[in-house]
């Protein structure tokens, strides 16, 4: 894991600096998005780490809440500081095409988890190594982690980090997505809003 680039990235939710980890002529690189400088000794950062999901983040799919907890995060920090590192692993690691195949699985009744465990998988095969690895590069090592993930803090935990708080990212429900975020509550203990519903795409 090496740091291979930084540079200035504007958005519109603020001007972060935009850094790129892998092995030397990486064409898929992670990012790290950091709207501050490195934290002085102890302090606490606010850290998101995002794993890769093209149709949520780039196409706003509402079969889950991922582009929505991502932007909610640079909404955040681009106006309070923070870091999001985002990770390619895209469907929980099985990569887009299985993803797609779930998809597929889910419309004809399967939850998410069944749906990666009859295409052979397990329930989620993403690992955070590299995500540590980045934080400490950054110079993070105590962090609020924006997640709902339960899983996710005890992984950044396990590997050394002190996460002293998790912030739930709630989502309201969506009428595509709630037996999806069901799933992701009953069998995962994630932290979901599901009292209300946004109106169905059209």
């Amino acid at each position: 894991m090496k740091r291979l680039v930084e540079s200035r990235l504007p958005t519109q939710w603020g001007a972060f600096q935009v850094l790129a980890y892998g092995a030397e002529g990486e064409l898929w690189p992670h990012l790290a998005l950091v709207k501050e400088a490195a934290p002085p000794g102890d302090d606490v950062v606010d850290v998101r780490v995002h794993s890769e999901c093209m149709t949520g983040d780039v196409f706003g799919s509402v079969r889950c809440e991922c582009g929505e907890q991502l932007h909610a995060a640079l909404h955040q920090f681009g106006a309070h500081g923070g870091i999001c590192v985002y990770l390619r692993q895209e469907g929980r690691g099985i990569g887009l095409v299985e993803k797609l195949r779930a998809y597929g699985l889910q419309d004809e009744g399967l939850d998410t988890f069944a749906a990666n465990r009859a295409l052979g998988h397990a329930d989620d095969e993403r690992d955070y190594s590299d995500a540590v690895a980045i934080l400490k590069d950054l110079g993070v090592r105590r962090l609020r982690l924006w997640t709902n993930n339960p899983d996710k803090a005890q992984a950044l935990r396990a590997a050394g980090l002190d996460v002293v708080a998790c912030v739930p990212l709630e989502v309201p429900a969506r009428q595509e997505n709630r037996a999806y975020l069901e799933a992701k509550q009953r069998q995962k203990g994630h932290f979901l809003n599901l009292l209300s519903d946004i109106p169905p795409a059209i």
